[in-house]
């Protein structure tokens, strides 16, 4: 959103736009940040402009949260703000009545990194301030939309949800970012709770379980960290890829993860890579890691995302059309978050000039998004993109040619090209050397069927997808 469209909106009050310049601002944070980064620190603050619209003043729980802002995304907030007002606009931070009697306000600077230090050492219980288990409430089996791409995993999911201890055991769920894993473990946590109030859980991401293996090494306080996690009935952990390099964390794992299993207690994974393709790593966590269920989540299939955008956009009291959502999950296809983020935009874009959601609408309220996509994605950059990755001509993606080795990255740059672009069958044939369409749809069928089949396949292809995506 420009300066002028700010401006020039009827909603007319600072506060109005205050609002619209924030969202604005939250939006792109949602598509940059991992799910749990964001939900930590940026979805919880509240924001307010100044009447000469010259500063922004974003309100914070406490002192912990607002040193970790300061040094971590002031910077990159401070850069949005300019970008989506056209102006310079001044950050502060300010303690909110909660912690302080006076609010205590703060300009962004240079950040302490002394401050930053102890803050990030302190108590984890300071940021769950009486949500002991760390779960999102409202990430729930019936919240999450099934589909092709997560059925498999769902249905683990539940399974160990109603019989944890049993069968999965370690459940590892993979897949890329923003597919739904965080959702799919914070569902298991929810529903064993629903059905066993009593019942030791604990969400936790692997960042966190590093900071608590240091800091019991630092105060010596293994007993507690033993407490802690050695007695729980389900632990569900995010990107356990963080553990690479870490010996000590890897160690204490290790211990844990044994510890859990010997009582019957049952551990769900997260990672953006099957246990085989974790680097840096010890080879006896990955051989536990790899000794229970693991399942893949891939990118949603169309009709999957149509689903999520109506559902969501319910959710947010809005009525999307079909046609509408049509539309914008034919042309966001990475991810679920990527999804919801442009949900939002048309969202605060239809609010904010008080129109009507229609395909018009959203084509402008994503038009930097469609620009990007139309720009850097082409049949051509794929032809060429998995031909190097294949080792094979950029040539060899026209002839007739039929050996395996030329076959295979041929079928796969095919099956790309119908998901990465608006390119219809006829078209993409015509850009594989005047193939039939009824060629590519047979190559399209294929690949995606064994993509659900073969990890190696599937972890190419996640490969290909990020290197085309930038």
């Amino acid at each position: 959103m420009s300066q002028g469209q700010i401006q020039n909106q009827s909603l007319g009050s600072s506060a109005d736009v205050g609002q619209g310049l924030w969202q604005a601002c939250v939006d792109q944070l949602a598509q940059e940040l991992p799910e749990q980064q964001f939900n930590t620190w940026i979805k919880p603050l509240t924001a307010h402009l100044s009447e000469d619209d010259t500063r922004l003043t974003l309100f914070v729980v406490n002192r912990f949260k607002l040193d970790w802002i300061r040094a971590q995304y002031s910077q990159r907030i401070s850069g949005l703000l300019e970008t989506i007002y056209g102006q310079p606009v001044k950050l502060e931070l300010v303690l909110t009545q909660r912690e302080n009697a006076l609010p205590s306000r703060e300009s962004v600077g240079e950040p302490d990194e002394s401050a930053l230090e102890l803050s990030y050492a302190a108590p984890s219980e300071r940021i769950v301030a009486g949500n002991r288990n760390r779960l999102n409430s409202a990430l729930t089996f019936e919240s999450l939309v099934e589909g092709t791409a997560n059925r498999m995993a769902r249905a683990a999911a539940m399974h160990v949800a109603s019989s944890p201890g049993q069968l999965y055991n370690p459940l590892f769920i993979y897949g890329g970012v923003g597919l739904g894993k965080t959702h799919l473990i914070h569902a298991v946590g929810n529903r064993l709770l629903a059905e066993r109030p009593n019942a030791k859980v604990l969400y936790i991401h692997a960042e966190q379980f590093v900071s608590d293996v240091v800091k019991a090494y630092q105060r010596k306080t293994f007993d507690e960290f033993k407490d802690k996690y050695h007695s729980l009935d389900l632990l569900l952990i995010d990107d356990v890829q963080f553990f690479a390099n870490k010996d000590r964390t890897q160690e204490e794992f290790f211990n844990a993860f044994e510890a859990l299993l010997a009582k019957k207690s049952h551990i769900v994974m997260t990672s953006d890579t099957y246990p085989k393709g974790l680097l840096d790593i010890h080879e006896r966590l990955v051989s536990r890691f790899d000794s229970g269920l693991t399942v893949a989540i891939e990118p949603p299939e169309l009709e999957m995302r149509v689903a999520i955008l109506i559902n969501k956009a319910r959710s947010e009291g809005s009525e999307m059309p079909e046609e509408v959502a049509f539309f914008v999950a034919k042309n966001v296809r990475s991810n679920v978050r990527e999804l919801e983020g442009a949900l939002r935009k048309i969202l605060a874009y239809s609010r904010f000039n008080q129109k009507e959601i229609s395909i018009q609408l959203a084509r402008e309220a994503l038009r930097d998004l469609l620009s990007i996509q139309n720009r850097q994605i082409s049949v051509e950059n794929i032809q060429k993109t998995v031909a190097d990755y294949y080792k094979i001509k950029i040539a060899d993606m026209y002839s007739k040619k039929r050996p395996a080795s030329i076959a295979r990255p041929r079928q796969i740059a095919m099956y790309l090209a119908k998901e990465l672009t608006q390119k219809s069958l006829p078209e993409i044939g015509e850009l594989f050397g005047g193939r039939d369409h009824t060629t590519v749809l047979h190559a399209v069928r294929k690949i995606a069927a064994e993509r659900q089949q073969l990890t190696e396949l599937n972890q190419q292809l996640h490969v290909l997808e990020q290197t085309l995506k930038g």
